[in-house]
């Protein structure tokens, strides 16, 4: 077994570790990446023919957490792992995008990458090893591939770049990237930043760009050892060279003229093109002698002539296919609360993409409970984003959410939870849905800028409104254009999508994929700046639309107030098996959340009626004060006995009325007087300083009748006046009668009030 392991500082004293050789020896390729406790497994293979009639790349990458590998079982009912999380498919997203522009534009083989987390640990984040463990698999295979490649996060931190941040410093760092590069050029940036300037964006950049150029000197070093220099020989394309020539010929002209014409209706453009194509045909075959495999290579090679035109236009030309300028921005119109019967809702429309989005306010219980086996705890803020078939025309069966989708609505997440309000501010659980209706580019920024105004209008109170464009490039040799707002067409035909989210102040996201070499410094530098420009012109329009968040919710969404309690009060709320905070939620017709917060219970209530909101908070306050000696209540009968009654006076609270502090003068019995359920007021004279248990009286504020005078007690002979006998005899109630405390001696133990 030839086991070959590598490692290197991080340069701080933190390793990496990759090794090989021993598992997983059957796939094309195999390696296992450890830093700290957490390994990663990846595997790589490929078959070795293709499919007929294949031009594309057909990779699939899958990123799986074992909870085995942190000492934890699955939830659920089957107890073991199943369908991937969203955390899961975005790392495979980050990966994927990392790998697949440097597979061989030729090599059209099915390649399957699996990368599996076998141990973890609290400290190191998995997903910013994935992609290095990856390319080691490759690294390794005789598997085709322009690498190496690897990936790092970058964060800003205390003023200072760091390297694969520990898990527990990326909340509070200003900036967290995961960066994906070869040795000479970055490939996919990914992140969330907390409103930071363009300059500490491209100060990242170069910072996790250093730390990946020793990396990959490491993955060649890996090839070498382990043999795999000569990658293996494919032949995917059956080509016609002649064909290409002729076809190049004849429509690059016309290709080049029609991109001049600026139409900004996309269909219009896309039966353009496909005429000029037609139209060869037509000129060069009959049904006859257009067999499937010349109509094959017909379509690839005027999609690469159409390519190559497009970006010649741009470059020589400075405008663009649907005749705007190289920084202008599609024509912008929006709309909020168009829905009404939504808590939020907003109408984004960017050219031929739009966006309706919604906002709903729910309560804690609505927050999304995250169960994974490295990421556990819940999440008050949500964004889903859908795109339909119909939104580019098309007809599409509808299935579960794709992968795009959850990438798509990762990004505009991260975007706006920047700005949203805190939990003291707006305890709500908020949800947004982003629905493309019309799509041709950018519609995950349509998606931040309706998701932003929905926001709005539901009446949260954003910090700052927050808007998104995505910027493309069109290079060639030293020319280069750098385009604002990119169609569909200049995403598929360009050089990079650079999508750019954030407020006047700075940047909040960002998601960019290069599909080019050399890209320099420079021209991320243009490009920053130029979204820049475009971010604030879009957000001088939703301000124009919705200058400030509602000023109040609607009428119609659920009113939460938030209180604070004793944390030792939080088990007399809930009750017994949960039976007093039920019958509050029950009574009020509420929805009470309780969370435990340091020294005190944090109480969300619900429901649409202020006064049913109040009138579970005071049923609680009462649950929570401690009497004194003095104050007042208006108490409940809950039993009578011989000596007395048992009142309860605030919430699970109960006292002793002794029958001679029910009113002025002799009272012999109080039946005929009061009954179970009776209330009036009563208070508080005084605790028995042993069991604690509460002493009530009504008479105590009743007026005292003038010249009244107390009775003496009597004796057991019945006259009165001082007992001559001493000690403790049986009082005239009996043994089984109250003691002078005014206790009960049915009931044992410290607990105040009646143990019925």
């Amino acid at each position: 077994m030839n086991i070959i392991n590598k490692k290197f500082d991080l340069g701080d004293g933190r390793m990496i570790e990759i090794e090989t050789g021993k598992l997983a020896k059957q796939a094309d390729g195999s390696a296992v990446v450890r830093m700290n406790n957490t390994m990663l497994l990846a595997t790589v293979c490929s078959k070795k023919e293709v499919g007929e009639n294949v031009d594309f790349m057909p990779l699939t990458v899958d990123y799986q957490e074992k909870y085995a590998a942190l000492g934890r079982f699955p939830g659920g009912f089957f107890k073991r792992e199943a369908r991937p999380s969203e955390h899961e498919i975005l790392i495979a997203r980050l990966v994927d995008r990392a790998l697949r522009p440097l597979f061989p534009d030729n090599f059209h083989a099915e390649v399957q990458v699996n990368i599996t987390l076998i141990s973890g640990d609290h400290d190191t984040m998995p997903d910013q090893l994935a992609a290095l463990a990856a390319a080691s698999a490759l690294a390794v295979s005789d598997i085709p591939f322009n690498g190496p490649v690897s990936e790092v996060r970058v964060s800003y931190l205390d003023g200072q770049y760091v390297i694969n941040t520990p898990m527990q410093d990326i909340e509070r760092a200003d900036l967290d990237l995961i960066v994906a590069a070869t040795a000479d050029n970055i490939m996919m940036v990914e992140g969330e930043m907390k409103e930071v300037s363009e300059d500490v964006m491209l100060g990242a950049l170069k910072a996790a760009h250093e730390a990946i150029k020793i990396q990959c000197r490491v993955l060649d070093e890996l090839t070498v050892e382990a043999g795999k220099t000569e990658k293996r020989e494919y032949c995917h394309e059956v080509n016609d060279e002649e064909l290409r020539q002729r076809l190049h010929d004849a429509v690059y002209q016309k290709c080049y003229d029609f991109s001049k014409q600026g139409i900004a209706n996309k269909h219009q453009r896309e039966e353009g093109f496909e005429a000029i194509k037609q139209e060869f045909i037509d000129a060069n075959y009959t049904e006859e002698t257009l067999t499937d495999d010349i109509k094959f290579m017909i379509d690839r090679y005027y999609h690469d002539t159409e390519r190559e035109a497009m970006r010649d236009m741009v470059l020589a030309e400075r405008s663009r296919l649907d005749g705007r300028q190289l920084d202008e921005i599609r024509p912008l119109w929006s709309e909020v609360d168009y829905l009404p019967s939504a808590h939020g809702s907003a109408i984004f429309t960017r050219g031929e993409t739009q966006s309706l989005s919604t906002c709903t306010l729910g309560t804690k219980l609505d927050e999304q409970v995250i169960d994974g086996a490295v990421i556990e705890g819940t999440r008050k803020f949500l964004l889903h984003y859908n795109f339909p078939g119909f939104a580019t025309g098309e007809v599409k069966r509808a299935g579960s959410t794709s992968r795009r989708e959850v990438g798509h609505g990762h990004l505009a997440w991260r975007a706006l939870k920047e700005v949203l309000p805190s939990s003291e501010e707006c305890p709500y659980t908020i949800r947004v849905v982003s629905d493309i209706l019309e799509s041709n580019g950018s519609s995950s920024m349509a998606t931040v800028c309706a998701g932003c105004m929905a926001l709005m209008d539901a009446g949260v109170k954003l910090r700052k409104p927050v808007a998104g464009i995505a910027m493309g490039l069109i290079s060639k040799g030293d020319k280069w254009a750098v385009l604002s707002d990119i169609l569909g067409d200049e995403d598929h035909l360009g050089d990079m999508d650079f999508k750019v989210c954030g407020t006047r102040d700075g940047i909040t996201a960002c998601q960019m994929d290069i599909k080019v070499d050399g890209l320099s410094y420079d021209v991320l530098a243009k490009a920053l700046e130029q979204a820049r420009q475009g971010r604030l012109h879009i957000l001088d329009h939703i301000q124009a639309t919705i200058p400030e968040p509602r000023a109040d919710y609607k009428d119609f969404v659920p009113r939460i107030e938030q209180i604070k309690i004793p944390k030792d009060f939080i088990g007399a709320v809930i009750g017994k098996g949960g039976e007093v905070i039920q019958k509050i939620q029950a009574e009020t017709n509420t929805i009470i959340n309780i969370e435990e917060e340091g020294e005190y219970g944090i109480v969300d209530v619900a429901s649409q009626n202020k006064d049913d909101i109040e009138a579970a908070i005071k049923w609680i306050k009462d649950i929570c004060t401690v009497p004194e000696v003095g104050d007042i209540y208006n108490a409940k009968v809950v039993s009578i006995v011989e000596f007395g009654a048992f009142l309860e006076f605030l919430p699970g609270k109960e006292g002793l009325m002794h029958i001679s502090e029910y009113q002025w003068g002799r009272t012999e019995t109080l039946e005929g007087l009061i009954k179970e359920g009776d209330e009036f007021q009563v208070k508080v004279i005084a605790f028995d300083d042993k069991s604690g248990k509460i002493k009530l009286s009504r008479r105590a504020l009743l007026p005292k009748p003038e010249g009244y005078e107390e009775e003496k007690p009597a004796r057991r002979d019945g006259s009165r006046g001082p007992r001559r006998e001493s000690g403790n005899g049986p009082r005239r109630d009996g043994d089984r009668g109250p003691r002078r405390d005014g206790g009960d001696r049915r009931g044992s133990g410290n607990g105040g009030g009646h143990r019925r």
